[in-house]
């Protein structure tokens, strides 16, 4: 076993729209949406500010740290940003223009694992990974699909961020409505 993902783990998030030039995973700005802390979008490196692409990644069914990471498990998003960015949530609605490609939910941090039931829960699906031993590794292209009413659909980018950052980040019914856009490639921070 050699790679795999751990609970525990920092990592940045890269983003597969456009052969990968949708950027990473991002805080940037206080979030505007009842309850959240900071806005959510790509930015052009995992590094922009200090944490801000940074990531670590917690069992949301109670596995201890250090424990491999399985395809299909049930997780948290923690941001580093500050020593604590808040945790990746879904919060409001997708834009008018986000909606009429499949968007469902606004994407921002919270100060808390979930602000509603299930709105920071994410269900980590990997395309594959080598072996094929059930294990998600440093790498591997994974989907993130939230659990907000059974069904809070696909992390994704759709338009340009209007935050300052690369693009918008929410939730899709779709897992790849256009050009990879809820593709998201796992690097160690």
């Amino acid at each position: 076993m050699a790679n795999e993902l751990k609970y525990g783990d920092k990592i940045h998030l890269q983003n597969g729209y456009a052969a990968w030039t949708g950027g990473y995973l991002d805080t940037n700005g206080h979030s505007a949406d009842v309850g959240g802390k900071y806005a959510v979008s790509t930015a052009d490196t995992a590094t922009r500010g200090v944490g801000t692409g940074t990531w670590e990644i917690l069992s949301a069914s109670g596995k201890a740290n250090g424990t491999p990471v399985e395809s299909g498990d049930l997780v948290y998003l923690r941001n580093l940003y500050g020593g604590d960015g808040g945790y990746l949530d879904t919060n409001g609605h997708a834009t008018a223009a986000q909606k009429s490609a499949g968007g469902k939910y606004n994407v921002s941090t919270s100060t808390s694992k979930d602000r509603a039931a299930g709105t920071g829960r994410w269900r980590i699906f990997a395309e594959t990974s080598a072996p094929t031993d059930g294990y998600v590794r440093k790498g591997d292209v994974v989907h993130l699909w939230n659990t907000y009413g059974d069904n809070g659909g696909f992390l994704e980018t759709n338009q340009h961020a209007t935050d300052g950052g690369k693009l918008d980040v929410d939730t899709n019914a779709y897992y790849n409505r256009s050009d990879n856009v809820a593709d998201w490639k796992i690097h160690q921070a």
